[in-house]
């Protein structure tokens, strides 16, 4: 997974009608805006520190754009570092984000100043091991290569003494997903935002867990494909864990605030106001802002599968939406 994605992302655009799939971002503007204000107000409340914006998997810019254009009518101006490894999507950040710095992790962002960090559909798209319940006990799900054709299989190391003990006893066939690279992110991002004052806002479809449950799927042309064909060619992604990121980052000294729903987040924000602002600014496209609306926050749509997890450090306020 991980060197499908890697691949993947470096030789393309994949988002709007012509790639893969859309981000909320690419949705509408009022996403990357309240976003953008979300992170001004928690900034205000805690003193108005010198501060950076870190976005990790920036897309094509728009959320980081739309996010500063709404800072900036209050007041801020920080510094952009993005986290990106892409030449593609790094060109179309340059557009989208004048002046921008770019680094291939956190490690790359200065530890000077409070961070105020946005991870919008990062975690998803990091590489997942699976354990599978066989009649021996709990086993890896491994990639074999037959031919031209990659097929799971299961692996002989046993697994037993690190499954949690409440799934231990789950029926065959039953799997459980682990995510070491989100873990290792999380831990090392929540240590730099103790360290440094902030917040980091990780915004993603997932569940809190651990949990049971198979969810590594490929995502071409708009829809569904099968994960072991064409790698490389395809996004694999998996819904994110936010119990054991939560977890992650307190470990660290974080304070954990969620997850919500990203529906009742973007409501406490004032997305509803906002998109009659808009409507009322350009009343020919009415219909399609309140359409961008529910698809941000409807129940059948992004607002239910969709949450928002924030970590702060110790002494910063609650951010808005999170309480």
């Amino acid at each position: 997974m991980g060197a499908a994605n890697a691949h993947y992302y470096a030789t393309r655009d994949p988002l709007g009608a012509r790639g893969d799939f859309t981000t909320a971002p690419e949705i509408s503007q009022m996403f990357g805006e309240l976003v953008g204000l979300a992170l001004t107000d928690l900034w205000h409340r805690a003193g108005r520190p010198d501060a950076r914006y870190v976005e990790y998997g920036p897309g094509r810019g728009t959320l980081a754009a739309d996010a500063l254009r709404a800072m900036a009518t209050v007041g801020l101006a920080p510094p952009v570092h993005l986290i990106e490894t892409s030449p593609a999507l790094r060109a179309k950040q340059a557009e989208a984000v004048p002046g921008a710095e770019w680094c291939l992790d956190l490690v790359g962002v200065p530890e000077d100043g409070a961070l105020l960090v946005v991870a919008n559909e990062f975690f998803d798209a990091l590489p997942i091991r699976q354990l599978v319940r066989t009649p021996e006990g709990w086993r890896e799900r491994l990639v074999a290569c037959q031919g031209t054709l990659f097929v799971p299989v299961i692996g002989n190391t046993v697994f037993d003494p690190i499954v949690p003990p409440q799934f231990r006893d789950a029926p065959d066939g039953a799997i459980l997903e682990t995510s070491p690279a989100g873990v290792a992110v999380m831990r090392a991002l929540a240590r730099r935002v103790v360290a440094q004052g902030g917040v980091a806002l990780v915004i993603d479809y997932g569940y809190r867990g651990p949990a049971i449950g198979d969810t590594l799927q490929a995502v071409r042309g708009h829809g569904f494909a099968n994960p072991f064909d064409d790698p490389g060619e395809q996004d694999l992604t998996a819904h994110v864990d936010f119990g054991t990121l939560g977890e992650a980052a307190a470990a660290e000294g974080a304070v954990v605030h969620g997850p919500v729903e990203q529906g009742a987040f973007l409501e406490a924000l004032g997305i509803g106001p906002r998109a009659e602002a808009l409507a009322r600014a350009v009343p020919g496209h009415a219909g399609q802002i309140e359409a961008d609306r529910a698809r941000l926050t409807g129940a059948e749509a992004m607002g239910k599968l969709f949450k928002v997890l924030a970590i702060t450090a110790p002494g910063w306020p609650v951010p808005e939406g999170l309480a």
